[in-house]
Order: C-alpha cells, then structure tokens, then sequence
C-alpha cells in the first residue's frame, strides 16, 4: 500500500538542554485551569471497571471531563492542588499505576482492532502486555522520556505511522520487525521475542544519548554521529539470544485508522465510537461504558480520539446504541467531526492565543472536507496529526494562519473546507 505523506518533516532534530517535564499520572502538570494528570494506558487497553475509575476521578477531583490524547492516553484537567496522593490510591487500587517509577514511560500504542476481525494478522495485544510487563521491570527504562513512543503494529500500518521511536510490526509465519525511528531499514526476529527487542532498542537508544552527551528524547533528536543503526541493533540482539536478521530496505504498510463503526466487514466488526475533539464529560463517558458493559466490558482507546468496543458489532447493534448517538458521540461515518482536531487552546493553556475548540466546533459545519485539519493555539502544534499531512491552522494575534498564509476570520470556513477538499495536501507544504 502506499505511504502517505510524511509529516515528519515538520519536527527537526533538537538537542534538549532542560530534563523532561511530561506529566504523568503521578507529576501533575501546573495548567491554566488547574492541575492536568495524563495517564498512560499502554495500546488504550482499558476494561470497564477501570474506564469507571477514571470517570469518577474526573468527577472527584476534576472539572468532570476527560480528555483522550494523541498517543491514546486519558487526560484529567482542572485538578486540585494537593489532589495527587488521592488520585493515585484510585488509580492504584483500579489497577491503573502498576509501576509507580515508570508510569511516565509507558507510551505505547497498538493497533485498535487487533485480534478482533479474524483477518489472519496477529493479535498484538499479549505482545504489549509483554513489552508493559518489561518496561515496568527495567530500572534502565526509567531513564526514558515521557515522549518516547512503542508502536505495537499488527501488519496493517495504522500505528506504524505515528511517528514512534521503536515499532514492532507483525509479518506472516510468526516473525516480526523492529524498526528504531524513521529508519528505511528493519530487524527482523521472532514475533515471541518482539517484546523483548523493542525494550532491548529503547536501551539501545538509552546508550546513544549516554554516548552524544544530549538530553534527547527521542530518536529522531539524536545528533548524526551517534544515529541509531540496524547492523549494530542486530548484533545487539543476537548478542542477547534473540535470533535477529537485518532485512534492509522494508516496503513499510499504511492503513488508515479506524472510521467511526469499523471498516464494515461483518458482523465481527467492532464498534468504532469518535469523541468530538477527543474530550467528553464524565456522563458521555458513562453512557460509553455502559455500551462496552453490554458487550465483553472491554474498551480500547485510539490515538485518533476515538474507542473501539470489541464486543460490540456493528450488524447487531447493543442495546442503548441510540444513547451514544443522543449523547454526542459519533457512531456512523462521514460525519463533520472526522479528522477535525484541536489543542487545548484557550482557557487551559497560558500559550494559546485563541479558543481553538470553540473555533473549531463553530465552523465544524461549514469547513468539512477529507484532508485532517489540526486547530493549534500557537506554533507549538500540540497534538497534531502524525503519519499523514494536515491542514494546518494556527492561531496569532490577529487570528489564523492557513497553511502557512494569514486568513481572516470570516473567510476562515471557505478557506478549510477549501484546503480539505482536497484528495491530499502537497507532501511538501510544510507548514512552520
């Protein structure tokens, strides 16, 4: 299949010179509207008791929303000061903290289907239990960043072009391939010791910083000298008893994520339910619940602010399915919210120069299209779109810049529906 256009170009390579201020579940972050926690669920795997507890945590100790992350994540905003011990007992008790050391490095993403439509790929889902399981035993990767990214990909090609650090990929015959970054080249190994490859390239990656004297974050951060490489990672892994094979240049997959109701291939398809922006009260976020309960209790948050239920097909629709539609949600395709998505913006965020939501929502209607339009409230882009091009909107002081080009305010709905129309953005718009 062909690969989409890169927007990997939109973030050069930066030498950090202060440490991590990620926040996590257990370091709040000091917000605009109170304190913000994100909590990391590693391939958005969440059962319905624990989607409960992060409901009522929003209520006990939020402003009674929760917001989904790009990297399929649950943000709480509008915290207490002093709430955390609090927080994290509920969260502990839920099963939510498992590692208390290491909960900031738990960013992992899988494909949201996996092991669901019978379609002969693997099920990804005990491989991220493995990788979580070393990751929370590692005292090495605890050094990581609370940016660095696992993709955990069954074949397919959506995670796989989220830009990640390290990317497992299932192939046919029980093998898998590693890749570290943006590399062309890839590593095969066994798809049992995938788990273990993938941490085994994040130390890998650990060892280049400690080497380049940086404070990088991420591959792509590492300076020339001291880039990650195939050959070195494959003797790193047989080094390790894995039996590891460079394969070279890989034709790499891509798939587009899930629409809202699946990709419509039966009654195996599992339900696909878009939130608007990726943030919903804590009642929406019941009604959500209620349905997974209905099903198998089991739901699977998205880095594309949606939720997959996998008990839950769409040919024999749950019980209560007219409430997520009643309550806001997005059960059915080619919807105006499609691909429409928006940063904090104003009043959360002190370095946001508009409302990029209440913008957002306002044109919603008027500025529909196919092409992905990411809202920012400054040049900073906060979860952007990855693996695809954008259309580019960014808020100044006297209003928006279009790809790159000032828009006023009331050409601003032509203007999107315009530039998403399109079949593509150009691959080489890029919009700084």
């Amino acid at each position: 299949m062909p690969t989409p256009p890169s927007a990997a170009a939109r973030d050069e390579p930066v030498i950090r010179d202060r440490g991590d201020a990620c926040p996590g579940a257990l370091r709040l972050h000091a917000a605009d509207d109170g304190f913000l926690a994100r909590i990391r669920i590693p391939a958005g795997l969440l059962t319905s008791g624990q989607a409960s507890v992060l409901g009522l945590a929003a209520d006990r100790f939020g402003d009674g929303h929760l917001e989904l992350t790009s990297r399929g994540n649950v943000q709480l905003r509008g915290l207490a000061d002093g709430c955390g011990a609090e927080l994290a007992e509920l969260l502990d008790a839920a099963g939510l903290l498992p590692a208390p050391g290491h909960e900031r490095v738990r960013n992992v993403v899988a494909t949201p289907t996996s092991g669901i439509l019978g379609d002969g790929r693997p099920d990804v889902v005990p491989w991220v239990r493995e990788l979580d399981r070393l990751l929370c035993a590692s005292a090495r990767a605890t050094a990581l960043s609370g940016r660095f990214l696992f993709a955990v990909d069954d074949g397919r090609g959506d995670v796989a072009a989220l830009d990640p650090d390290v990317t497992v990929l299932g192939r046919a015959q029980d093998r898998a391939l590693i890749r570290l970054g943006a590399a062309a080249d890839a590593v095969e190994v066994p798809a049992p010791d995938a788990p273990r490859a993938a941490l085994l390239a994040a130390e890998y990656f650990l060892d280049a910083v400690d080497a380049a004297g940086t404070r990088a974050w991420r591959v792509a951060e590492l300076p020339p000298g001291h880039a990650l490489g195939a050959e070195e990672f494959t003797g790193r892994l047989t080094a390790a008893g894995i039996a590891a094979t460079r394969k070279g240049e890989v034709a790499w997959p891509y798939a587009p994520p899930p629409r809202p109701w699946g990709p419509g291939t039966g009654d195996r398809t599992p339900l696909c339910v878009l939130l608007p922006l990726g943030r919903l009260t804590s009642g929406q976020w019941r009604v959500l619940v209620e349905a997974a309960d209905r099903g198998d209790g089991e739901l699977r948050v998205t880095p594309w602010r949606s939720v997959v239920l996998p008990g839950a097909s769409t040919r024999r629709p749950i019980d209560g399915y007219a409430r997520l539609e009643a309550a806001g949600l997005v059960v059915a395709p080619d919807g105006p919210w499609e691909s429409v998505t928006a940063c904090t913006g104003r009043p959360g965020c002190a370095k946001a120069l508009s409302d990029v939501r209440g913008d957002a929502r306002a044109l919603v209607h008027e500025a529909r299209g196919t092409s992905p339009v990411h809202w920012s409230g400054c040049e900073r882009r906060c979860g952007h779109p990855r693996g695809t091009a954008w259309v580019d909107l960014v808020a100044t002081p006297e209003g928006y810049r279009l790809d790159g080009r000032p828009v006023p305010r009331e050409e601003l709905a032509g203007a999107v529906a315009d530039a998403r129309s399109r079949s593509r953005v150009s691959e080489g718009a890029v919009k700084r």
